[in-house]
This record gives structure tokens, C-alpha cells and sequence, in this order.
């Protein structure tokens, strides 16, 4: 939803609290038990920080530990998910939208996205609020990580990427990140594949999107 308004018509805090917890409740369902680890990652929108803050405070409140990665792309937060044995994740991005979006894309245990039957659940939860917060001495831990270099070293690792061809090719490389946390893994990815020449174009991961950030051709003229 966009960020702003009245409560229920957009992404207001009470909605990211409502959702947030509702997804606690049922993750805790079907991992069968109440402490539970749950992995945050986040693009560079402006409302990240925000919504992150949240997010992480309402999952510590429904006695979750949590991994927050701060900024971190998409797949780099499934596979922090697997890698720290958690139980699920929450990525917070709204993909290609406009700036005024957010949202929280929702993993199971194995850092996949939910199925509908179980966005369904999750819905009908938040609908009745029927989710409990945890007692003062139950709240769950927060720690911080970095999983940007582990994902570019677990890229380097994959058997179908032919690193030691990929830096004989000498390449030359432009990327267009529109300020967000592209900017931040690609670039690492390219150093690490000693790309030749790197062109860098909107890698500031302010949130400022220098464009709509739909990869269309009239978006992508720089």
C-alpha cells in the first residue's frame, strides 16, 4: 500500500503492526512452537527505516528473535532465511512501484514466498486481530547482519558461473540501481567478478528514485 492516511486504506503504522503480528501468529502455527527467528531485509525506499522500525519492534513484541539485515535485496534475504535455520522472513519492498509504496513480502522457513491459502490465513488474522504480544520477559532478541558479501561469495560458488571466464571477457558493465539497494550488490557483485568497467547510474541508495522504477523502455533511457 502507499505510506500515509487513515488506518486501512493505505500502509499506515497500525497496518504494518496488524500485519506484522499476524504474521507472527502464523508463522509460530506452522513452525509448531513460540520462539521463533524471523529474518527483515529492506530496499532503499524512503519509508524503509519507518516501516523497518516497526516491523522489527512488533516482531520482538509477539516474542520473536529477529535477524535484521537492513538494506538487502530480495533473494539475499531468502537466502539469509535458510542459512540462519529461521522460520520465516519479511522483505520489505514494493518491487517496481512508485516511491509512495511499500509492502511486506512474506517467506516460510525455506526463505520462499507464501502460498495463497497461507496469505489467506494470514489475512483472516489480521482481520479478527486475533494475535497475543508477549509478556516483558518473553520479548524476542534482535541482532544485525550483513549478508550482502556471503550472497555475492554464494553467486561465485554456483557451478554455472564460470568466474575465472567472466574476468578474462573484460567486460564493460552499466547498471541503473534508481538509488536503491541494487546499487549496493550489484557494484559488490561486479568488483568481486573483477568486471573491467563498471558505468554506475543511480547507485546512491537514497530511496530518491531517479525514475520510475518499472523497467520499461521509456524508464530506462540514461
Amino acid at each position: 500500500g502507499t505510506i500515509g492516511g487513515k488506518p486501512g486504506e493505505g500502509l499506515s503504522p497500525l497496518d504494518v503492526v496488524k500485519f506484522t503480528a499476524s504474521y507472527a501468529t502464523w508463522a509460530k502455527a506452522y513452525a509448531g512452537k513460540e520462539k521463533i527467528t524471523v529474518v527483515v531485509g529492506r530496499d532503499a525506499r524512503i519509508s524503509g527505516p519507518m516501516v523497518s522500525s516497526i516491523v522489527v519492534s512488533t516482531l520482538s513484541g509477539m516474542g520473536c528473535n529477529v535477524v535484521n539485515l537492513g538494506l538487502a535485496t530480495t533473494p539475499t534475504t531468502e537466502i539469509a532465511v535458510t542459512e540462519e535455520n529461521a522460520d520465516g522472513g519479511i522483505i520489505l519492498t514494493a518491487s517496481h512501484n512508485p516511491k509512495q509504496w511499500n509492502a511486506l513480502k512474506l517467506l516460510n522457513n525455506k526463505g520462499e514466498f507464501l502460498n495463497a491459502a497461507e496469505g489467506a490465513k494470514i489475512l483472516e488474522i489480521a482481520d479478527t486481530e486475533d494475535f497475543d504480544f508477549a509478556e516483558v520477559d518473553d520479548l524476542g532478541e534482535v541482532c544485525e547482519k550483513d549478508y550482502t558479501d556471503f550472497h555475492v561469495q554464494h553467486v561465485l560458488n554456483l557451478d554455472l558461473v564460470d568466474v575465472e571466464a567472466i574476468k578474462k571477457a573484460k567486460f564493460s558493465v552499466a547498471i541503473d540501481a534508481v538509488n536503491s539497494v541494487g546499487g549496493i550488490a550489484m557494484p559488490a557483485l561486479f568488483e568481486a567478478l573483477e568486471i573491467e568497467k563498471v558505468v554506475e547510474i543511480n547507485c546512491d541508495a537514497t530511496g530518491h528514485f531517479a525514475h520510475t522504477p518499472e523497467p520499461l523502455p521509456e524508464n530506462l533511457v540514461q
